[in-house]
């Protein structure tokens, strides 16, 4: 087996998709995790503007009310949160995407305070914090912001991670890459679209250049910048077809650099260092 046909079994991509089917997969999903914990009365995320936290906001908003009516308990609810660190430029891109999921609430809590009072302190401690490091540290004050908000709410955090994103390990770990349900996980970027697109959402949320816009210094840079390739090869990869060369060996190149990424703390029970 080849490290292609190993990660995308790993990944369980699929080389085309019914978006209908996938839709109902990830609302069901959604729905039974709720069931299994019945503990959890809310779903949480926080909502970018860009293409996969709309994508999830709406699956997650769906299943929340089809569960409400499957069980008549009112208290079920969908959370979304805008995080923005200060004045953020996109954030029409954002009105856009709560306008699209229609959330029972909408919540906007403004993290440039807690983030520039850490970077702060780890200053007077002689710690130095870098561009791209502060930018880790607002990723994971958002996650921080978002089980703040679950645990007042009985909630469960919804992450974004997708099969593009997690083949490359394009996250942070324990910020973005921190939650309890994944409800994308199996679908690439094309894929996301499709279930946008059938989901009745405007062209304009899921052709928007994907960006993390973590770095001030970098401030919007696209994600295929970053990367040194573009979603259309990191699909066509997870989807099993073959690509060029230079771009097979970016990708796993990728992959294999963050494993760590995709996986719990590691204990003496795990084999890697054996």
């Amino acid at each position: 087996m080849t490290l292609q046909e190993e990660i995308v079994k790993e990944l369980g991509t699929k080389p085309s998709i019914d978006a209908k089917e996938e839709i109902r997969i990830s609302v069901d999903f959604l729905k039974e995790y709720l069931r299994k914990y019945p503990f959890i009365k809310s779903y949480v995320l926080g909502i970018s503007g860009g293409q996969d936290s709309s994508l999830a906001g709406r699956l997650a908003q769906l299943a929340i009310e089809e569960i409400r009516e499957e069980t008549g308990d009112n208290t079920y609810k969908f959370i979304a949160i805008r995080l923005p660190y200060g004045t953020q430029q996109d954030e029409e891109d954002a009105q856009r995407a709560l306008k699209f999921i229609q959330p029972d609430v909408s919540l906007s809590v403004n993290i440039k305070e807690a983030v520039d009072g850490q970077v702060a302190e780890l200053a007077k401690a002689g710690v130095e914090v870098s561009d791209f490091n502060k930018g880790n540290i607002k990723a994971r004050q958002r996650m921080i912001t978002q089980y703040a908000v679950a645990g007042a709410n009985a909630g469960a955090v919804i992450g974004t991670d997708h099969a593009a994103e997690n083949i490359t390990g394009f996250f942070t770990k324990f910020g973005d890459g921190g939650a309890d349900i994944l409800p994308l996980f199996r679908l690439n970027k094309r894929q996301g679209k499709q279930l946008l697109a059938e989901l009745g959402a405007e062209k304009a949320i899921y052709e928007k250049v994907p960006t993390a816009d973590l770095e001030e210094n970098k401030p919007g840079i696209a994600d295929e910048v970053a990367l040194g390739v573009t979603y259309q090869q990191i699909d066509d990869y997870t989807e099993g077809k073959v690509i060029d060369d230079k771009a097979r060996q970016i990708i796993e190149g990728w992959y294999l650099k963050t494993q760590h990424k995709r996986h719990l703390p590691i204990t003496v029970f795990d084999d890697f260092w054996k």
